[in-house]
């Protein structure tokens, strides 16, 4: 009895903690997955060929890598709910800079407010990752940052909803090639009035950021302890620890990945002439949402964590020769999958780029807690170098997808590079995670 009461204790205490962090995880989806439409729509309004598209993922993912290091330090100082209210000031301010990126039509100032929302978004993730790992036991920590992720990933639906709404609503001629068609003076003036449409939502982001810093900094949050374990006292840095190291860089392959199905599949349905481009990125956001309702449901009641990475891999694999061997024209298997829902279908390769985001969805939950365990006073520096593994969604799209998709002159030829990326989450699945140490 003395037990159920207890764990009925720990249950309650942790309601509050889990709701102003799922609230965060909503805010992180958001503010990530709007970069899925902002890229096609930069691409337009400041005239940018695919490569340099892409470096609205680089900026964005760059700061995560810049940093990660520095935002771990200031943790350590102010502890965890501090940290969490510092992250979101500095993303309201940076919010703040796309009011004049957009009046002036400037790409380096966008470039700007993208690193500055990725630097906020550095440090609240550096802390809320591990807070839910150790809210409670280890063995479901996947389950609880899979209800983070729902949170996550809904809001990625929305964002580019929000985003059409918002910003191109009456614009339906709104693509490269009816705005290469206008006379200079009519080009400018279409594009002046477009990217002012940008600056509301973007104060409204700013106000709302604010608030969340009140509610976070006076909310009574608690701060987290770090455990201290046998392995963690035995060693004296946090590069000792091999399945944290191989950890980071396997999310470093996961969230190239994952950007690349969430950020490109809009670009590649720009380039096929699809009229809903600009909302793709939702289609592959459902699809995680389902993957990460999986999650929720079957870990650890059905598979354990690193069947589930195990699954991952396979599948993401799949889904890239799916895309890249698929048909640009038949739309059967969307037909299949939602036709009879009223959701407009796209091309089989387009859906097997969203079907990417069912297929990775468990990798990021599943990766956390194996990572961590048994890093005790190292937890901070282990969960900084995690956050550090987030370049990859700027070196991967940049370097790998974007170059090959120019070169071939194919978008889809593009989607090659995440099949290395899927074989080495694979690795991490057998064999990485299970090390502990490098001999």
């Amino acid at each position: 009895m003395e037990t159920a009461v207890a764990t009925q204790s720990r249950s309650r205490s942790s309601l509050l903690p889990m709701a102003i962090i799922g609230m965060l995880f909503f805010i992180f989806g958001f503010v990530t997955w709007l970069n899925g439409s902002l890229i096609p729509f930069l691409k337009i309004l400041c005239n940018l060929n695919d490569f340099q598209a892409l470096f609205v993922t680089f900026a964005f993912y760059i700061a995560y890598t810049v940093m990660a290091l520095p935002m771990s330090y200031i943790l350590r100082r102010t502890g965890y709910k501090d940290g969490m209210a510092i992250g979101l000031a500095i993303m309201a301010a940076a919010s703040l800079v796309f009011i004049p990126a957009a009046q002036t039509g400037s790409f380096p100032i966008f470039l700007l407010g993208l690193f500055g929302l990725g630097a906020g978004l550095t440090i609240l993730q550096t802390a809320s990752n591990p807070y839910v790992v150790r809210l409670g036991p280890a063995e479901s920590a996947a389950t609880r940052i899979a209800v983070m992720g729902i949170l996550n990933k809904g809001a990625g639906v929305l964002a580019p909803i929000a985003f059409t709404a918002l910003v191109l609503s009456g614009l339906s001629d709104f693509n490269t090639e009816a705005i290469a068609r206008l006379e200079e003076a009519e080009r400018s003036a279409k594009l002046e009035e477009v990217s002012s449409r940008l600056v509301m939502p973007y104060i409204y982001m700013a106000i709302m950021l604010s608030l969340l810093v009140g509610l976070v900094k006076f909310s009574g949050l608690p701060d987290i302890e770090e455990d201290k374990t046998e392995d963690s006292e035995s060693k004296s840095g946090v590069l000792q620890f091999p399945q944290v190291v191989l950890g980071a860089l396997a999310l470093f392959t996961y969230v190239g990945v994952e950007v690349i199905a969430g950020d490109t599949i809009g670009l590649y349905g720009e380039r096929l002439g699809l009229a809903n481009f600009s909302s793709l990125t939702s289609y592959t956001m459902v699809f995680m949402v389902i993957g990460y309702l999986i999650g929720v449901f079957g870990i650890p009641r059905f598979i354990g964590q690193q069947q589930a990475l195990l699954g991952s891999a396979v599948a993401g694999s799949l889904c890239v020769l799916g895309a890249v061997f698929g048909s640009s024209e038949s739309t059967g298997i969307a037909g299949v999958l939602w036709g009879w829902s009223g959701v407009p279908v796209v091309p089989d390769t387009v859906t097997f780029v969203a079907l990417m985001g069912l297929a990775h969805a468990l990798v990021w939950p599943s990766i956390w807690p194996l990572a961590l365990e048994g890093l005790g006073r190292f937890t901070a520096q282990g969960s900084a170098l995690l956050i550090m593994g987030i370049a990859g969604g700027a070196i991967i799209p940049l370097f790998g997808f974007g170059p090959i998709a120019e070169a071939t002159g194919e978008t889809r030829m593009g989607y090659w590079i995440a099949l290395p990326c899927y074989l080495f989450i694979l690795f991490y699945a057998l064999k990485g995670h299970k090390m502990r140490s490098w001999k």
